[in-house]
């Protein structure tokens, strides 16, 4: 029979312990880097559908370009997504009202447009907010924190625009 000191048996069970860890850290580490990935292909999915929305407003109605065009201006990142939702909910409450004021002399196809247009924007918030959610309960992970898996990347930050102003 063989006698393994105990320091050596120690020392093993420390390595095989010490291995696990790193393999956890680094498959947490890719997924958190996944989600990151995830949610710049959701924000900028969500730019161009609030891109479309704002060029189908101003072909609609030309007298909406401004607000159109001030909110294009403003970036839309992940730290600091407010400016841009506050514009956008300008542009979406000046195109609700202009809708409603227009009534039935809107054509049905651009009535259509604009509908198309709104919905897609609708959707895009929708899927980056729930990147967004998924993103940030992964970063409140005790292992993700502890082991500063997130390194400098901004925690990402919730789009709130009002889905339908006036609905």
């Amino acid at each position: 029979m063989v006698h393994i000191p105990v320091w050596a048996l120690l020392a093993a069970i420390l390595v095989v312990a010490l291995a696990i860890l790193a393999l956890l850290a680094s498959s947490m580490a890719q997924r958190l880097n996944r989600m990151h990935v995830r949610c710049d292909l959701a924000r900028a999915s969500l730019e161009a559908a609030l891109g479309r929305r704002a060029a189908v407003t101003r072909a609609a109605f030309p007298e909406l370009a401004g607000l159109a065009g001030a909110a294009e201006a403003l970036p839309l990142t992940a730290a600091e997504p407010g400016p841009r939702a506050d514009a956008e909910n300008r542009l979406a409450a000046a195109l609700s009202a202009a809708l409603d004021e227009a009534g039935a002399a809107v054509p049905a196809p651009v009535a259509l447009e604009v509908n198309d247009a709104r919905t897609r924007v609708d959707l895009a918030r929708r899927f980056y907010n729930d990147a967004v959610t998924d993103t940030r309960a992964l970063r409140r992970r005790r292992l993700v924190r502890a082991l500063r898996l997130a390194g400098t990347a901004p925690s990402p930050e919730y789009f709130d625009i009002v889905a339908r102003p006036g609905s």
